[in-house]
């Protein structure tokens, strides 16, 4: 299973990104899609997920409203979209996916770094 993520760079506070993460040997409508994030001396923290049955979503608190977490089924690609970014949003982001039923997050991508100044 490989997961590849890619879209982040360096935006002004207010600016907005797109990160996607294209799944290989592995289809997002069977499994739950997600996002985290590593700020520098911090621990990784969840973003969103997405269900890639339902579409059903969850957000963390720090992000709702602002980001908006989607899947391609046919690209097998999920997104990120960032709206509104802040500096404290500053952090590489992760793609990872598990299966339905599953907490464990089996599979991850390298990472894409996503920098907002103020």
């Amino acid at each position: 299973v490989q997961l590849q993520a890619s879209g982040g760079g360096s935006v002004q506070a207010g600016g907005s990104l797109r990160l996607s993460c294209v799944a290989s040997f592995r289809t997002f409508s069977g499994c739950v899609m997600g996002w985290f994030r590593q700020a520098p001396g911090s621990e990784r923290e969840f973003v969103a997920e997405i269900f890639g049955s339902s579409g059903y979503i969850n957000y963390a608190d720090s992000v709702s409203g602002r980001f908006t977490i989607s899947r391609d089924r046919a690209k097998n690609t999920g997104y990120l979209q960032m709206n509104s970014l802040k500096p404290e949003d500053t952090a590489v982001y992760y793609c990872a996916a598990r299966d339905t039923g599953s907490r464990d997050w089996d599979s991850w991508g390298q990472g894409t770094l996503v920098t907002v100044s103020s």
